[in-house]
């Protein structure tokens, strides 16, 4: 099966090369799907996509006439697909449902940590010979209280997490995990959970439910002071409004490896560019928040499974076998 792969880094090839035992015929292209590479695609059967590549009604249209079949979406969420226009073009649509929870777990971790202890300002300044202590005070995670918003695999793994740093640990999910009840997480409604929370982290999908589900009205019900930290997807915070949150105080701090509007920047060398856009140009200037560029994922483990599910979801394909791991228009 002739496999179209987009958004190819050097990792991604690499991963998918030392896997790829059955030797499907993959072309890596480093250019995102979008309308003006679509016609790439002509001469292949299937697709392997990513979190920033556009599938929607118009793209899934051109696929089905260039011959596609399948999409291989080699991450979990699958927001940036129209399934319903999948369905209509009878183009089945596959993904990674869980590669390695522990990695973006640990890293909405490292992310509370370094903001917390400031590690990241002391690195530098030791590098330029500053050894003072000035500005870098944090605070003890022990006894803190943790708020979770999503408890599936990767909630479930930062709440143990959490857990183990003697922190209270709360959490919002409408399908409560009796695992997590049992180790001494307390469920509770959004509303508690927000205005409780020295420290909220994000770990749900982006759902037309869950859009903005941290607005201006959710800002205003926080604690004064509170950390926020998404490692989910970048649209489930209304940014502006993080950013006033900022300026009044009310955030404190405000780590994020999503950003809303990350596609036509996360995952590229822009260093010797201007950055067009003035929202993350604002986000960058405050010193009490922290961005990196969606690499919660990356890790050695990860980058293995993620490779290896995607390469038996296009197996499974070719042979015609049921696909496990199939996204479907009512899931």
């Amino acid at each position: 099966m002739k496999i179209a792969f987009f958004s190819t880094k050097s990792y991604d090839r690499e991963s998918f090369d030392a896997h790829n035992t059955n030797h499907q015929d993959i072309t890596y292209y480093e250019a995102s799907l979008n309308k003006h590479t679509v016609n790439l695609t002509q001469g292949f059967d299937a697709v392997c996509a990513f979190v920033n590549d556009h599938l929607d009604a118009d793209i899934l249209e051109k696929l089905k006439l260039n011959g596609i079949k399948l999409v291989a979406m080699r991450c979990a969420g699958f927001n940036n697909v129209d399934l319903k226009a999948a369905q209509a073009q009878n183009i089945k649509i596959v993904r990674v449902p869980s590669y390695s929870p522990m990695a973006v777990a640990e890293h909405a971790t490292a992310l509370i940590l370094t903001l917390n202890r400031k590690t990241h300002k002391a690195y530098n300044r030791v590098r330029e010979g500053n050894f003072s202590l000035e500005r870098l005070t944090g605070f003890d995670l022990f006894g803190k209280t943790v708020g979770v918003v999503g408890t599936g695999k990767i909630g479930q793994f930062f709440s143990k997490i959490m857990l183990g740093f003697g922190c209270k640990v709360i959490a919002f999910d409408l399908y409560p995990s009796e695992e997590l009840k049992a180790l001494g997480v307390t469920y509770v409604s959004m509303d508690d959970l927000l205005k409780t929370s020295d420290i909220i982290s994000l770990h749900c999908p982006l759902t037309e439910d869950t859009h903005h589900i941290i607005d201006k009205t959710a800002f205003s019900k926080m604690k004064k002071g509170a950390m926020l930290i998404n490692t989910s997807r970048g649209a489930l915070i209304d940014t502006v409004e993080a950013i006033e949150a900022l300026k009044n105080k009310t955030l404190e701090y405000f780590g994020i490896d999503v950003y809303e509007q990350e596609e036509k920047l996360f995952f590229q060398d822009l260093s010797e560019n201007i950055i067009m856009d003035d929202v993350i140009s604002r986000l960058i200037s405050f010193p009490n928040v922290l961005i990196t560029s969606h690499q919660g994922f990356l890790t050695h483990e990860a980058l293995d499974q993620i490779a290896l599910v995607t390469l038996n979801n296009l197996e499974a394909f070719e042979k015609g076998e049921a696909l496990e791991n199939e996204v479907k228009l009512t899931e």
